[in-house]
């Protein structure tokens, strides 16, 4: 379904995307992991076609993402459901509103087959009745649940999931990436989690890239990442303080020796 082929990105000087190559099967779950500022959401926007590879190609359903019209990406957007970390909901609209959004402003769709559409993506991500509501009275972990039903309401082909799980407790995270692992097996669509969290990226992974320095330097199931012999994916999956990764970085806090510390009373 997506095919990333030697994509190059710089902004000024800094290259971020450094000749990625990548291959995302339809219907699978692709987790891609890799340090904040990396270059993740960048792969993401190009995906998305928000914005275009210096050199390389982007192809989506068949379709060069790098060549489009403006009114070709926006058909191409209306099949890509986007679930945004913060939730990103309309605080001054309702839960059913925020959740059809993209029906109504996009499709014009309005009147009972909106409320049934609403509704039918509220109680898939188990929020039936609530559609009254305003995002002020939800919590954290339904915020994001309704966020997830805004992107399934457009039936897509493609789900992005951008950190689903920051920001909540673990109970409630174990029990978004459960709906995300349901919500797969039941639609068979395509879906691409960004994701710092390991536990998340295990459980609902068919396969998981790392991208670090603008490069995929490991890819794989679940399993192989785990049992990676690569140093800088072992550092970084494991969250250890020291490795490959930070190694050349310069050290938080550097002491001269022949300095006396005066420690005022």
């Amino acid at each position: 379904m997506i095919e990333v082929r030697n994509v190059f990105k710089n902004f000024n000087e800094h290259r971020v995307l450094d000749g990625i190559n990548l291959t995302i099967p339809d219907g699978k779950t692709y987790v891609i992991i890799g340090r904040s500022g990396g270059g993740k959401s960048v792969l993401l926007k190009h995906i998305e076609g928000i914005m275009k590879p210096d050199s390389g190609e982007v192809i989506v359903n068949g379709v060069n993402v790098s060549k489009c019209s403006e009114k070709e990406l926006n058909a191409l957007r209306l099949k890509i459901g986007m679930v945004f970390q913060g939730g990103a909901l309309f605080d001054s609209l309702t839960v059913a509103e925020n959740v059809g959004f993209g029906l109504i402003e996009h499709q014009r769709m309005q009147g009972k087959e909106l409320l049934e559409r609403v509704e039918e993506s509220l109680c898939m991500v188990n929020l039936c009745g609530i559609g009254n509501l305003m995002p002020s009275e939800l919590s954290g972990g339904m915020r994001k649940r309704v966020a997830l039903a805004r992107a399934l309401c457009i039936k897509p082909d493609m789900i992005i999931y951008d950190e689903p799980t920051t920001g909540v407790d673990p109970i409630t995270a174990d029990s978004i990436n459960v709906l995300i692992k349901e919500l797969h097996d039941k639609l068979k669509v395509t879906s691409i989690v960004v994701t710092h969290d390991m536990r998340s990226a295990y459980k609902v992974a068919d396969r998981i890239a790392m991208l670090y320095k603008g490069k995929i330097i490991a890819e794989g199931t679940p399993e192989e990442v785990q049992s990676t012999d690569n140093a800088v994916v072992h550092q970084f999956i494991n969250g250890l303080a020291d490795g490959p990764i930070t190694e050349t970085l310069e050290p938080r806090s550097v002491l001269d020796k022949t300095q006396k510390i005066n420690i005022c009373p």
